[in-house]
């Protein structure tokens, strides 16, 4: 996948707030935090198969995982724009709640159709795979907006108790076709590391079966 989950929280703050019951948790222990190292005193980041891109509720602050440094301990910082500045620790805390949830089956389902849309099938054992796209970073915004479009649609589904989500899973259904216009993909068709075309997914692709 090209997004991650502490790219959702970068557009959406209030995500584990809001709707943090449709992600799946993965830990759930206490633990404390000395500048951007964060402890836990149960359980194992690398069984739970936690990674960098990760996002961890500390005490009802969201950071993201910037490194795990063993089972029990991780480098954390606050959730920033571009994911590129030096880690900003969310403050000292000692015993607190810590939980890690992703959203990372949404997110799977939208890079399927991403990749779809540029003509690329993950399945197909004689065809292109997410490694010919040359600019991954380009589809990072697009994923992201349409895992958000999932999530919301999901919660604010009639019957649930959360119809005030179904505006904005709207919002971000029209923000994804938007950034769908925009995106231009390098693609890369015979593995040599140079692109020979340019896709867009906002139109089809039409292969030989």
């Amino acid at each position: 996948m090209f997004a991650k989950d502490r790219d959702l929280v970068a557009m959406e703050p209030g995500l584990l707030r809001d709707v943090a019951w449709s992600g799946q948790r993965r830990l759930s222990t206490t633990g404390s935090v000395s500048g951007t190292t964060l402890t836990i005193g149960s359980g194992s980041f690398v069984d739970s198969g936690i990674a960098q891109g990760d996002i961890v509720s500390v005490d009802s602050t969201v950071v993201e995982v910037v490194e795990v440094l063993s089972a029990t301990t991780a480098t954390v910082s606050l959730v920033l724009g571009d994911g590129e500045s030096d880690p900003i620790g969310p403050g000292s805390m000692t015993g607190v709640g810590v939980e890690v949830y992703t959203f990372r089956p949404q997110l799977g389902i939208v890079h399927r159709q991403v990749l779809a849309m540029l003509g690329i099938d993950p399945d197909d054992p004689q065809g292109l795979d997410a490694s010919a796209v040359l600019n991954p970073e380009s589809l990072v915004r697009l994923e992201a907006l349409g895992a958000l479009h999932l999530i919301y649609a999901s919660a604010g589904a009639p019957g649930r108790g959360g119809e005030g989500f179904a505006d904005r899973a709207a919002r971000y259904r029209e923000r994804f076709a938007n950034e769908r216009g925009r995106v231009s993909v390098l693609i890369d068709l015979d593995g040599d590391g140079v692109a020979e075309t340019r896709r867009h997914p906002n139109t089809f692709v039409l292969t030989r079966g």
